[in-house]
C-alpha cells in the first residue's frame, strides 16, 4: 500500500528521490482553452463550461444575498459555534500580521511607506467532492484582516445548481459581500476577467484541483495571484518510537482523504516505528469513510521512507518542499531546525495538521507541488500592495541633487538631471510641494 524507501547509507538523497511532477501539457491546453473562452464569451461560456462539468445550468450565477445572510440560523447550532470560534482565531492571528505605516528621513529626504489593500479580492473554496467551510473562513478573513473593502467568493454548484448552506454560513460569518455557484477554471476565469454577471477582482485566492491552480497560473499577471501553488494536499510526517503509531497513521489518512493527486509520506529513522505506522495504517484504512480516495493516494504518492537519522530526515523534507510538515519525534528540533522547505510545521504529537487546517489561526492555504521552496502560506500580505510617498526638503534637493544629475547624464537622460538642476537654482521652493 505504502511504497518503502530505503535511503540509509544513500550519500546523494536528492537522486533517489522522484521530483515534482509538471502539470501535463494536456491539461494547461485545456484549462488555457476554458481561460480564454471565459474571457472572450463571458456568461455564455460559464453556463457551457458549467453545464459540462458540473451537470447544470443555473438560472443565476449570483447567490442571493438574502440566502447567504440567512444562512448561520438553519446549521446545526454547533456548527454554527464552531465556525465563529475559528473564526476568531483566523481573524485575531491576521490581524496580527497588518503593517503599520512607516516612516524613513535621511538627509532632507522623507519617505512615507504602507501597505495598501487591494480593492476587490476573489476567493475560491472547493466543492463537488464535499464542502470546505473552512476554506471560506481561511480565505475571506485575512482578506478582510488586511483591509480589502469587497469580498467575492466562487464555489461550485452542487447537482441542483446550489451551495451548501454550511460554505454559505461560513461566507455570512466571514462577511463576505457576493457568492457565486461557479467553479473550476471558469470560475477563476471570471474572477480574472470579469462577465457580464461576476465582477472582476484585483487578486484571486484560494486553493483547489489541478485545473484551479493551473488556471490561477495563466492569469496571473492579469490579476494578483500568490505565488503559491495550492493545489491537491500533501503531509510529510516525520516520526520514531517516542510517539503512537497511530499518531502518525491517522495524519497520513488525514491529508490523502482529500483526494488522489496528494502526496502522503512517513520518513523515519526507526524501521520497527515504519512497521507500526504501516500496520497501523493497514488497520484504520478500512473504516475510514474516504477509502477509495486515501487507497488511492497512497498508490500513486504514498511511501515509507527510511533515513539515517534526523538530518537526513529533513534533508528528505526540503526536497519534497511539502504542504504540510508534522515532526513527532523525541528531539524535534533536531528535524525542525533543519527545514527550510514547507508550508507549515506542526510540532509535538498533540500537534496534527487538522488543527491548522480549521481552527489554530494561520491560513490553511498554503504552497503545494514543491512551490514552498520559495512560496509561503496565504496571508493578509496576499491582498496588499506596497506603497510610498518621497517629500523633498530644499537641503535634501542640495544634497541629492548633484548625484542625480550625475547618473542620469551619464545614462543619457538630460531631462533627468535637468528636473533637479532648474530647481537647484530656485531661490525658494514653490508652496505646494509638501515640504512647507
Amino acid at each position: 500500500m505504502l511504497e518503502r524507501v530505503d535511503l540509509r547509507g544513500v550519500a546523494q538523497i536528492a537522486d533517489r528521490l522522484p521530483r515534482p511532477e509538471p502539470v501535463s501539457e494536456g491539461a494547461v491546453a485545456a484549462v488555457r482553452e476554458i481561460v480564454d473562452a471565459v474571457r472572450m464569451g463571458g456568461d455564455a461560456a460559464l453556463a457551457r463550461y458549467t453545464e459540462r462539468f458540473d451537470g447544470v445550468s443555473p438560472m443565476s450565477w449570483r447567490v442571493p444575498p438574502a440566502e447567504v445572510a440567512a444562512a448561520p440560523e438553519g446549521i446545526d447550532p454547533s456548527l454554527r459555534a464552531a465556525l465563529e470560534a475559528a473564526a476568531e482565531s483566523i481573524t485575531e492571528f491576521h490581524c496580527g500580521q497588518v503593517s503599520k505605516e512607516q516612516i524613513h528621513s535621511r538627509r532632507g529626504v522623507t519617505i512615507r511607506s504602507w501597505d495598501q489593500p487591494v480593492g476587490r479580492a476573489g476567493c475560491y473554496a472547493p466543492g463537488g467532492r464535499a464542502a470546505y467551510p473552512s476554506t471560506v473562513l481561511m480565505t475571506a478573513l485575512p482578506a478582510r484582516a488586511a483591509g480589502v473593502e469587497q469580498v467575492a467568493l466562487c464555489i461550485p454548484p452542487d447537482r441542483g445548481g446550489r451551495v451548501a448552506g454550511v460554505t454559505l454560513a461560513a461566507a455570512a460569518i466571514a462577511g463576505v459581500d457576493e457568492v457565486y455557484a461557479v467553479g473550476g477554471a471558469q470560475a477563476i476565469a471570471a474572477m480574472a476577467f470579469g462577465t457580464e454577471s461576476v465582477g472582476a477582482v484585483d487578486v484571486i485566492v484560494g486553493p483547489g484541483n489541478v485545473y484551479v491552480a493551473t488556471a490561477k497560473q495563466l492569469v496571473a499577471g492579469f490579476v494578483g495571484v500568490p505565488a503559491a501553488f495550492a493545489g491537491p494536499s500533501e503531509v510529510v510526517v516525520v516520526a520514531d518510537k517516542s510517539v503512537p503509531a497511530e499518531y502518525a497513521a491517522i495524519d497520513l489518512i488525514v491529508q490523502a482523504e482529500h483526494g488522489p493527486d496528494g502526496l502522503a509520506w512517513l520518513v523515519t529513522w526507526d524501521a520497527e516505528a515504519a512497521e507500526a505506522v504501516a500496520d497501523a495504517v493497514a488497520e484504520l484504512l478500512p473504516d475510514a469513510a474516504r477509502h477509495h480516495d486515501i487507497a488511492a493516494t497512497f498508490e500513486r504518492n504514498g511511501r515509507i521512507v527510511l533515513v539515517d537519522g534526523p538530518e537526513s530526515a529533513a534533508e528528505v523534507v526540503n526536497f519534497i518542499a511539502p504542504e504540510h510538515v508534522q515532526v513527532m519525534t523525541e528531539a524535534p528540533e533536531a528535524v525542525i531546525g533543519r527545514v527550510r522547505n514547507a508550508g507549515a510545521i506542526f510540532r509535538g504529537p498533540l500537534s496534527p495538521a487538522s488543527v491548522g487546517d480549521y481552527a489554530a489561526g494561520p491560513s490553511h492555504v498554503l504552497p503545494t507541488n514543491g512551490t514552498a521552496r520559495f512560496a509561503g502560506v496565504l496571508s493578509v500580505r496576499d491582498f496588499t500592495k506596497p506603497m510610498h510617498e518621497i517629500a523633498v526638503a530644499p537641503e535634501g534637493l542640495a544634497a541629492a541633487g548633484p548625484h542625480v544629475a550625475a547618473i542620469a547624464r551619464a545614462e543619457g537622460l538630460h531631462a533627468h538631471a535637468d528636473s533637479v538642476c532648474l530647481r537647484a537654482i530656485a531661490d525658494t521652493v514653490p508652496s505646494g510641494t509638501g515640504n512647507e
